[in-house]
C-alpha cells in the first residue's frame, strides 16, 4: 500500500497521520504531499522521517491512495490528475461531496456504496458526521421528519491561523484576524461564507449532506452554525421529530449499541458531552436526551464530537480501511 496525504503539514493532514500511525493501515510507502513551499520539508511518522514532496511529484509516484486534506481549489484541481492515474481518492474539502457522480461516505452507515469504479471519494463535512453517527439508527427505527441543529464549532474548524486569534487574544496579543470580529468571550453566528438565502455554507452543508449520506431525502434539516471561543471539538443542540413515537429508553439502548457513538447521559452526577473531553478520541458523545414536551414524536439530544478526529482525519482513515478490507484498492 502506497499511501499520500495531501497537505501533510497542515491542521488536518497533521492529525491524518497520527490516526494512520494510530491505527496501523498496511503502508509500504507513505508520501507527505504539500505545497511547494513546504516541498524539502522533514516530518516524523512512526519514528522514521520522510521528505514532503509537491503535487506533481507525488502524482507520478502513482500511489493506491490519497488522502487529501488541502482545500477545495487543490481538491478540484489534482483529486482528477490522481485518480487519472489509478489513484483512490478520499477528499476532506466540500469540493465533491454535493457532486452526483461521486460518493458521500460515513464508512458505518453507507460505506457500502463503495466500489472499485470510485476513484474519488467524499468525506462529509465535520458537524455533518458526528450528526449522522447519531441520527441514523434513529431514523431506521423511528424515521426523521424534521431536523433542527444549532452548532456550537470550535475555532480549530476554521483552520490553524484562527486558533491563533484565539490564543493571541487570550495573551493580549494583537494578531492576524482570521474572523470578521474577536472571538474570545463571544460567539460568531458566522461559520463560512454568507449565501443568497441568509444562510452560511456550513448551514447547508448540514441541510443537505445527510439526506445524501442517508440516502433519504424525505424528511427536512434547517441549521444554524456558530462559532465558539473553545479550541476544538464541535457540539449541535438537536431537535428531531420523527413519524412514529419512540420510548426514551429504547433510544438509550439503540444509541448505545451503535458503533462509535457513546451515551453520556448521567444528570445525577452531571455527566453530559463536553468538547474538552471528547479532545483527541474517535467517538460521538451523546447525552441531554429528553422529549421535547412541546410537540408529539420529538426528541431533544446534545451531540459532541473531536472535529479533526472522526470529523475529519478518522473518517477518512476509516474510509481507506474500508477499501482495503473490502479489497476495493
Amino acid at each position: 500500500m502506497k499511501v499520500a496525504v495531501v497537505g501533510a503539514t497542515g491542521m488536518v493532514g497533521t492529525v491524518m497521520l497520527q490516526v494512520l500511525e494510530e491505527r496501523n493501515l498496511p503502508i509500504t510507502e507513505l508520501i507527505p504531499v504539500a505545497s511547494a513551499r513546504s516541498a524539502g520539508k522533514q516530518l516524523k511518522y512512526k519514528g522514521k522521517d520522510y521528505t514532503v514532496v509537491t503535487l506533481e511529484d507525488a502524482v507520478k509516484l502513482q500511489p493506491d491512495v490519497a488522502l487529501f486534506s488541502a482545500g477545495g481549489e487543490t481538491s478540484l484541481e489534482w483529486a482528477p490528475k490522481f485518480a487519472a492515474v489509478g489513484t483512490t481518492v478520499i477528499d476532506n474539502s466540500s469540493a465533491w461531496r454535493m457532486d452526483p457522480t461521486k460518493k458521500l461516505v460515513v464508512p458505518e452507515i453507507n460505506g457500502d456504496v463503495l466500489s472499485k469504479d470510485d476513484k474519488i471519494i467524499a468525506n462529509p463535512n465535520c458537524s455533518t458526521i458526528q450528526l449522522v453517527a447519531a441520527l441514523s439508527p434513529l431514523h431506521l427505527k423511528y424515521k426523521m421528519k424534521r431536523v433542527v441543529i444549532s452548532t456550537y464549532q470550535s475555532v480549530s474548524g476554521t483552520g490553524v491561523k484562527a486558533v491563533q486569534q484565539l490564543d493571541n487574544e487570550e495573551a493580549g496579543i494583537d494578531g492576524e484576524m482570521v474572523y470578521p470580529h474577536k472571538i474570545g468571550r463571544n460567539a460568531l453566528p458566522h461559520c463560512d461564507v454568507f449565501l443568497e438565502n441568509g444562510y452560511t455554507k456550513e448551514e447547508m452543508k448540514l441541510v443537505k449532506e445527510p439526506k445524501k449520506i442517508l440516502r433519504d431525502d424525505s424528511f427536512s434539516v434547517t441549521a444554524t452554525a456558530v462559532r465558539i471561543p473553545t479550541a476544538g471539538g464541535h457540539s449541535e443542540a438537536v431537535n428531531v421529530q420523527f413519524e412514529n413515537d419512540f420510548d426514551l429508553a429504547e433510544v438509550r439502548s439503540i444509541l448505545n449499541e451503535t458503533p462509535g457513538v457513546i451515551v453520556q447521559d448521567d444528570l445525577a452526577n452531571n455527566v453530559y458531552p463536553m468538547p474538552i473531553n471528547a479532545h483527541n478520541k474517535d467517538e460521538v458523545f451523546v447525552g441531554r436526551i429528553r422529549r421535547d414536551e412541546s410537540q408529539e414524536n420529538t426528541l431533544n439530544l446534545w451531540i459532541v464530537a473531536d472535529n479533526l478526529r472522526k470529523g475529519a482525519a478518522t473518517n477518512t482513515v476509516q474510509i481507506a480501511e474500508y477499501l482495503i478490507d473490502k479489497k476495493l484498492v
